[in-house]
């Protein structure tokens, strides 16, 4: 009996070499999932990337990587030297070779003493040169990557180039063989062809290094596959270009008794069908690169080095090599290399690739800068806060990455036929032979083979395996560039059925940025008032209350010190100031505190009905007065509203304020529906009332309070000028703040799906109509690799289009 998960469960990452098709990643998923302590797998075959969820007691990396290897897959690791300082005996390399080991993603790691240097060998997916550096400075040695490894290696252009130099060789041993079958025809006759090309001894020659060279990764492929009780493409290529060839290797050898050069021959049949697979490959895995443009796009923006201050000395460094806390020089018109702090000097930063404002903001000293964005103007001195893995862009870069490598529920239909695919293709090749070999070209054992090779090689699941991931990861990346951060496929998928997006107010049709407007209070108290009031306010975190602070100190009202504090969401504050009981909130917390607000009351609803937060203030359980604040809409607020009710979709605005003052900000952006004083937990009621009702709810907001709603909603959409909370919560993040990125997100899911529906359609279709042509004997078994290899590529420039929507 297998043991619990434990309730932490941990998400490793694994880039995998090997796979040919759908059925290898069926495969590899299969076999991860059934193994003690995972709780979730994907392979994802355009990414050749898996992702997995387990409970780290009963697994760990080193068992994954063990397992895909044993299947006959691989995966990519990365070695790189480093230069280690401060080591005075072996104990020393004892402890950081050890040290090292312990980190997630090392398999291996030798460190040398008498050359002062360590190697280590990673998985790239979970870690990077800089944490192995934090590592080993962690431990209390000085560590630097040697420049002359530090670049990366892309594995997929490596790949290419194989699969290039392969095509190139299979090619010109092929183009002999496919001279002497297309001048075969009889309206090709007038082609001129060398009799030596019609030597059955030399189209063997030509044939065999193609057949076994060449193709030695199909028999591979298919020799693991089936070794694993599965069977993917490798298998019906094998089979297909095996019959021609041998077939074809028996005739010839029949020669030798009997000496001529007219035999009906495959050998030509075998060759350039492996020589159009290649072909077909080739154009695939160039395609598939395409299709992860948008993460390069935004690697692309980071700095490659920094400026910084190391024992007094300015040096330039790689940027992986940037620690926390280092002092970073930026100068005018330069890129900010790392998330930080200026500690000197002011400047005007573009944050156009975050923000999508063309405006550069204003900075000076204690404000924070973001890693790729491009110092303007000025000087800057600044401490590095957030490097590597932990800066924003890392982490859009990062939730990218997870939106493609994960899985569309759409996808599950495709993953369960190319399970079945390749049984089924032989299955029905083998009975194409027979019935062409027994009925009708009875004994003709040529002409049945054809057709049995013309099956097998068109039929291939790689079309039906692509088309939904190559979707996801154009579909996620062209939003990523547009500011929208889909946190998975199954997001992507779900977004296009929404048809109801609730709101929140503050921070999300307003700018969250309100200001202090008025004051109702008896004069001869104001300042007094004013103080006390702020006083109290100044302990909470509540953008009202900052309005109110602010407010106040620009009129050079001293603050006083707070005694007790106590903030009671949705309804106000209490605390002690001076002595005084202040309270300060809604109707209802005074109601409940049993003050008489009754002569308060009009000029409140007055207030309110102009769009203002109005707040009820007691001193020691008597009415004082009114403090009201104004929160300025958002100039893109009203221009999304109206294009999410041209798109059906009914848009609702929640808040915590008042009725009146959310109905007046409601009136001003078009929207017609209101819930208003609604407290925190009970926005994710709301959303769950709707839901309720049948309807598919997409809710947007900003805030913690907006948390449990978004988590509960269908889809929860957080503002990326928001809190990290509601973002870890949120389903799709809007990093420009802006409302009509939520129309775009709508519009690029509906994009998305549609593009995959016809994916699976043209890979279905291909089989579908294909194979019976095939095996009707109206398609040569060249014709067949052509088009299966044209199936795949198809697919993916479908698929590519989505790199091209304009939102």
């Amino acid at each position: 009996m297998s043991k619990e998960l434990s309730k932490e469960l941990k998400e490793t990452n694994f880039q995998i070499t090997g796979m040919t098709c759908a059925a290898c990643a069926t495969r590899i998923e299969k076999v991860l999932k059934k193994m003690e302590g995972v709780k979730e797998a994907t392979v994802n075959l355009a990414l050749e990337k898996s992702t997995i969820k387990y409970d780290p007691e009963l697994l760990s990396d080193l068992d994954f990587q063990k397992k895909i290897q044993d299947l006959g897959y691989d995966v990519v690791k990365e070695k790189k030297e480093f230069d280690i300082t401060g080591m005075t005996c072996a104990a020393c390399a004892n402890r950081i070779e050890k040290g090292l080991y312990k980190l997630e993603g090392v398999s291996e790691a030798t460190v040398n003493l008498a050359l002062e240097s360590a190697t280590v060998e990673y998985n790239p997916s979970l870690i990077g040169p800089q944490e192995i550096i934090k590592r080993v400075q962690s431990l209390g040695y000085g560590a630097i990557s040697k420049e002359e490894k530090n670049e990366r290696v892309d594995h997929r252009q490596e790949q290419i180039k194989k699969q290039q130099g392969k095509f190139i060789f299979s090619a010109i041993l092929s183009f002999p063989l496919l001279w002497a079958m297309v001048s075969h025809f009889s309206f090709t006759s007038f082609i001129y062809l060398p009799g030596i090309f019609m030597n059955p001894w030399v189209q063997l020659a030509l044939a065999t290094p193609v057949q076994f060279i060449i193709g030695k990764q199909f028999y591979v492929g298919a020799y693991k596959a089936l070794r694993n009780k599965s069977a993917n493409m490798d298998v019906l290529v094998a089979l297909g270009t095996s019959a021609a060839f041998f077939y074809s290797l028996y005739e010839t050898l029949k020669t030798i008794a009997v000496y001529t050069q007219m035999v009906d021959l495959y050998f030509e049949t075998s060759s350039i069908l492996i020589t159009l697979i290649l072909l077909g490959k080739l154009f695939e895995a160039k395609a598939k690169g395409r299709s992860s443009e948008a993460i390069k796009k935004l690697m692309g923006l980071q700095a490659k080095t920094a400026i910084v201050v190391r024992d007094g000395i300015e040096k330039e460094i790689p940027l992986e090599e940037v620690v926390e806390g280092d002092i970073v020089y930026i100068k005018p018109g330069e890129k900010v290399p790392v998330d930080g702090e200026i500690l000197e000097g002011q400047s005007s930063l573009d944050e156009s690739m975050l923000t999508g404002e063309s405006v550069p903001v204003d900075k000076t000293l204690g404000d924070s800068v973001i890693g790729a964005t491009i110092n303007k103007n000025g000087f800057l001195k600044v401490k590095a806060t957030k490097v590597g893995r932990e800066s924003v862009l890392a982490q859009i870069i990062k939730v990218v990455e997870e939106a493609q490598g994960s899985k569309a529920p759409i996808q599950r239909l495709a993953d369960q036929i190319s399970g079945i695919f390749v049984p089924i293709v032989v299955g029905i090749a083998v009975v194409t032979f027979l019935i062409w070999f027994i009925w009708i070209s009875p004994g003709e054992f040529a002409t049945a083979l054809e057709k049995l090779i013309a099956v097998l090689v068109i039929a291939c699941p790689c079309a039906l395996g692509l088309a939904t991931p190559t979707s996801i990861m154009a579909g996620s990346g062209r939003a990523a560039e547009f500011g929208i951060l889909f946190k998975g496929g199954e997001h992507l998928e779900r977004t296009h059925r929404i048809d109801t997006v609730i709101l929140d107010k503050t921070g999300t049709v307003t700018k969250g940025v309100p200001q202090l407007t008025d004051v109702i209070v008896h004069e001869s108290i104001k300042n007094e008032f004013l103080s006390l009031v702020a006083s109290a306010e100044n302990k909470s975190e509540h953008p009202l209350a900052q309005a109110i602070v602010e407010g106040v100190k620009e009129m050079n009202i001293p603050l006083t010190e707070v005694q007790e504090f106590e903030a009671i969401p949705g309804y106000g504050v209490k605390a002690m100031v001076d002595n005084k009981k202040i309270l300060i909130g809604t109707r209802k917390l005074m109601l409940i505190e049993e003050i008489d607000i009754s002569e308060a009351i009009s000029t409140m609803e007055s207030l309110e009905s102009n769009g203002k937060t109005a707040m009820l203030v007691s001193f020691d359980g008597i009415y004082i007065g009114i403090i009201a604040v104004a929160d300025a809409i958002k100039d893109t607020s009203k221009e999304a509203v109206r294009r999410l009710k041209d798109l059906n979709i009914n848009v609702i605005m929640i808040t915590g304020d008042n009725s009146r003052t959310a109905e007046s900000i409601a009136k001003q952006v078009g929207i017609d529906h209101v819930i208003a004083e609604v407290l925190p937990e009970g926005k994710a009621e709301e959303v769950k009332k709707l839901q309720v009702e049948g309807k598919k709810v997409a809710m947007v907001g900003d805030g913690i309070n907006d948390a449990p709603a978004l988590a509960v909603a269908d889809i929860g959409m957080a503002l990326g000028t928001g809190t990290d909370v509601a973002m870890e919560a949120a389903d799709i993040t809007l990093i420009k703040g802006d409302l009509n990125t939520i129309a775009d997100a709508i519009f690029m899911s509906k994009k998305t799906i549609r593009n995959i529906r016809q994916n699976l359609f043209l890979a279905l279709a291909y089989n579908c109509i294909g194979i019976p042509i095939a095996a009707s004997g109206l398609l040569a078994p060249w014709l067949a690799g052509a088009a299966m290899a044209f199936s795949s590529v198809s697919v993916i420039l479908n698929a590519l289009r989505l790199q091209r929507v304009k939102l």
